[in-house]
């Protein structure tokens, strides 16, 4: 039985997830300035935790970035800031290449399961909203039951349910500006690390969510990927 943990002081509570798609032609040289530079620059910036990339499953060219960090109030930092309003001149033409970007900062609010010594081979990430006006009263339910149902799915390790700051999504920066992308619709975020990947991963993770919650009460605006580990960085 995995435990429900709420805001323990043992997490990264802080979370800025990235997802951007690359013409193939740009591919090789996202990937080497990402390892190489970005993920090393950003991971090094203080309370910031860990750096990972996830590719999509049936999208080649599409990839889910993200850091954790200490705070979600990280992500809205002087260091960080000055980081983000002077890329350097390799960020600058890597910019250019993302294709349908999205940029969401969150902060944890329920998490099921402990995370293993190695970062989790699959990932299944989930954007919806709530109906509106039930927020208060449906997001408890989701960020306890709802985990909880999840975590019982076979293959499971850890599933984290985060919810958009928005104030700090919506910060302009130098970087925001040459890429031209915002926070995304959905509100909320749930990343589910897995050992295998599932065959259908919306119709797994959505039908455990069923469990406690019928179809059509409560969710909408429902977004999942399935995604496999491509690079991963932690702070020493």
């Amino acid at each position: 039985m995995k435990t429900i943990v709420k805001n323990s002081s043992s997490s990264n509570h802080g979370l800025m997830a990235f997802w951007a798609t690359f013409e193939k032609r740009h591919l090789s040289s996202y990937v080497e300035w990402h390892n190489c530079e970005h993920m090393i620059e950003r991971v090094s910036i203080p309370g910031f935790q860990t750096g990972r990339r996830y590719a999509v499953f049936g999208e080649h060219k599409r990839f889910l970035q993200f850091y954790e960090t200490k705070k979600s109030s990280v992500l809205g930092s002087k260091p960080y800031l000055d980081a983000l309003n002077n890329p350097t001149p390799r960020t600058k033409e890597a910019l250019t290449w993302f294709r349908d970007p999205v940029r969401n900062i969150y902060e944890l609010i329920g998490s099921c399961g402990k995370p293993d010594i190695f970062p989790a081979p699959y990932l299944a990430a989930l954007r919806f909203n709530l109906v509106d006006g039930l927020d208060q009263t449906l997001m408890p339910l989701y960020s306890h039951e709802w985990l909880t149902s999840l975590c019982q799915i076979t293959n499971v390790l850890r599933a984290r349910m985060y919810r958009v700051d928005e104030n700090i999504s919506k910060i302009m920066t130098s970087e925001r500006k040459i890429y031209s992308g915002g926070p995304g619709e959905q509100r909320y975020l749930a990343l589910i690390e897995i050992a295998k990947p599932f065959t259908q991963t919306p119709d797994v993770i959505l039908e455990a969510s069923r469990q406690v919650f019928p179809k059509g009460n409560g969710r909408r605006d429902e977004y999942a990927d399935q995604t496999w580990l491509d690079f991963s960085l932690d702070k020493p």
